[in-house]
């Protein structure tokens, strides 16, 4: 069976109501996607790093009761494990304050094994930034020598001020090696201020990556790609303000729908539209279940797809 390599950051996150915090939970999508579809029974491993201290800890613990493998994830001495407060006004606009110190050597990880048809998926800063995302492209190339199927989300954290022109490169790079490149609006006017989802694949992405799955804010998803030049999916359910769990989620629900439907790194680019059609609005309803506090599914819910999953293979 194959496996999900899932490289990202691992941070936690603390919500606060005035000045008074109200939860922590695991930040980014990359991790809570890697944790969700290893509640449902997919063998996946997460290629990070965090400190060796009580936040680590916590990190640590959530993956590993996810059903994830830790062995990827440098447990770095010299720092502090990163931490994001997330401070909601009175209109519902977040403000961010990030902590945390890093050693001077970054990502300093053990490769795990990738073999064809594994899924590697990647994005979020370690993406674009160095010096962690040297380290990271050299396993994602290595990946795609190993004909892996390649996701990538070009989002990032938002309100992160630079240049988009200075990261430009790597956002490009990581379009070329990538068999399907999933993203929210928002990250979408991140990189391509202006532009709409049908000017931004025309224009930039369809030239690297013929794959592309846009999530509009009312949660409805454009499909491009393999002569599809935009057919929309209609919202199942309605906008939420638990976008992590959604869109975690929706990028779960997308590699479940490859498991099932037994999606490989050599017909990915060729597949039927009614394939599409099974994996996207899967994805959704996934995504809606994903969709609360926790930013997780159901332990019930998840045996259920874990078996659908296992029956389907039969």
């Amino acid at each position: 069976m194959k496996k999900i390599i899932a490289i990202g950051e691992s941070v936690l996150d603390t919500t606060f109501s005035g000045n008074q915090p109200t939860r922590s939970f695991m930040g980014g999508r990359i991790a809570n996607t890697a944790a969700i579809v290893g509640s449902m029974g997919l063998p996946v491993a997460m290629v990070s790093e965090c400190g060796a201290d009580r936040v680590g800890d916590i990190i640590i613990d959530y993956l590993t009761s996810h059903h994830v493998d830790v062995t990827s994830i440098d447990r770095y001495t010299e720092g502090t494990t990163a931490m994001s407060a997330i401070f909601t006004d009175a209109s519902g606009k977040d403000t961010l304050v990030n902590y945390g110190t890093y050693p001077k050597e970054r990502f300093d990880v053990v490769w795990p094994r990738i073999d064809e048809d594994d899924i590697v998926l990647f994005g979020s800063l370690y993406a674009i930034t160095e010096p962690q995302r040297a380290a990271l492209f050299e396993l994602v190339n290595y990946a795609v020598e190993r004909k892996a199927i390649i996701i990538y989300l070009p989002g990032f954290q938002h309100g992160i001020n630079f240049h988009i022109a200075h990261v430009m490169p790597a956002i490009l790079e990581n379009l070329e090696v990538s068999d399907l490149v999933i993203a929210h609006e928002r990250d979408l006017r991140d990189v391509y201020p202006g532009e709409s989802a049908q000017q931004a694949y025309t224009d930039h992405v369809e030239f690297y990556c013929d794959n592309y799955l846009h999530i509009h804010p009312d949660l409805s998803v454009t499909r491009f790609g393999n002569g599809i030049k935009g057919l929309t999916h209609p919202a199942i359910g309605l906008p939420t303000r638990h976008m992590l769990g959604w869109q975690a989620g929706f990028t779960a629900g997308v590699i479940y729908g490859m498991f099932k439907n037994e999606v490989t790194q050599s017909t990915i680019h060729q597949l039927p539209r009614t394939v599409w059609n099974d994996i996207v609005n899967g994805a959704q309803a996934i995504a809606s279940a994903c969709a609360n506090p926790d930013n997780c599914m159901d332990p019930g819910l998840a045996t259920r797809y874990m078996n659908e999953l296992n029956l389907n293979q039969q």
